[in-house]
């Protein structure tokens, strides 16, 4: 699908056109930006294979950050209702409170600001996703979708059937007091459903249903040479959990918006040289004037001085 950023919007609207990711709006913390970070270049680097998966996208704030690391013969899928009906009232309820404003044509202005091609969008309820995309085949999810708690339980038992044994899952809001269907239905997958959690931050539980021990232990060992990240230890459901909390985080390298602002061009100013100062006038006594102060008395030689300056005056 081919969308122009900056084009009109049909209904009169301008549609974003962000120059950087802290413009584009959304949720997405720094200290999350670094373990997503973390967790992708990883398995960049141990050559996992796998697609990527967002389920609740809003203004594709995390999207964009995602689609960064997707590699040469992967998919990226995003689902999300968008504009459309939630087909069921509690749900249009939420839709109408927390996401008036979103459509789908922002978002897919917001991603062509940053990446040449959409990821492949789903437009409806999350369980369409099942249907779209193969078992097994992902290996890095992030779901923020509905907070209501039959859905997020689907949304995880969906995701575990479509992750590859080594991927990881990112839930958000798994602690918010406006949604605690997300924390009933995320913490009943780590006590019931064979979710190890790995790690939190203070919006986001990290887990897997593969081992999580590898990726725990080498996380410690990344974040013990961060000073910008705290984090601690915890045993929680029988194995240990990292607690990570930003301290003035500094976030990973951001993906360019093809709107950013050029840097302006300072040219260098050649230095001036000093001006040379003229050599000091040295001037010499005559054969005649030294002999005179060296040999005649003081008060002698005093008056052939001033003499003979009264005659060079009048000179």
């Amino acid at each position: 699908m081919t969308l122009t950023p900056t084009a009109p919007d049909p209904a009169g609207e301008q549609l974003p056109a962000p120059t950087s990711l802290d413009e584009v709006k959304g949720w997405f913390f720094p200290s999350d930006q670094v373990l997503f970070d973390w967790f992708l270049t990883r398995q960049h680097e141990l050559t996992e294979p796998g697609d990527l998966l967002e389920i609740g996208a809003y203004m594709g704030k995390s999207a964009i950050f995602m689609g960064s690391y997707l590699r040469d013969g992967e998919t990226f899928t995003v689902c999300d209702l968008f504009d459309s009906p939630a087909q069921d009232d509690a749900n249009s309820a939420e839709m109408r409170y927390s996401y008036a404003t979103l459509t789908r044509r922002s978002f897919e202005a917001n991603y062509l600001s940053f990446h040449d091609e959409l990821p492949q969008v789903v437009q409806g309820l999350s369980s369409l996703v099942r249907d779209r995309v193969q078992a097994a085949s992902c290996r890095f999810a992030h779901i923020d979708g509905s907070h209501l708690y039959e859905h997020v339980r689907g949304d995880i038992e969906d995701t575990r059937s479509l992750l590859h044994p080594h991927g990881i899952v990112a839930l958000d809001d798994y602690r918010s007091e406006h949604c605690p269907g997300v924390a009933a239905a995320v913490w009943g997958a780590v006590a019931g459903g064979g979710l190890n959690p790995v790690c939190v931050t203070g919006t986001k539980l990290y887990g897997t249903w593969g081992d999580p021990a590898p990726v725990r232990e080498q996380l410690l060992e990344f974040l013990a040479g961060r000073d910008d990240l705290w984090h601690g230890v915890e045993e929680v459901a029988g194995g240990p959990l990292v607690r990570v909390k930003g301290v003035k985080t500094v976030p990973p390298a951001q993906p360019l918006s093809r709107h950013r602002r050029a840097e302006p061009v300072v040219e260098a100013v050649p230095e001036t040289p000093p001006a040379e100062q003229p050599a000091p006038v040295v001037r010499r006594r005559s054969p005649l004037r030294r002999l005179v102060l060296n040999v005649l008395p003081p008060f002698v030689s005093k008056g052939f001085v001033r003499l003979r300056a009264a005659l060079r005056h009048q000179a």
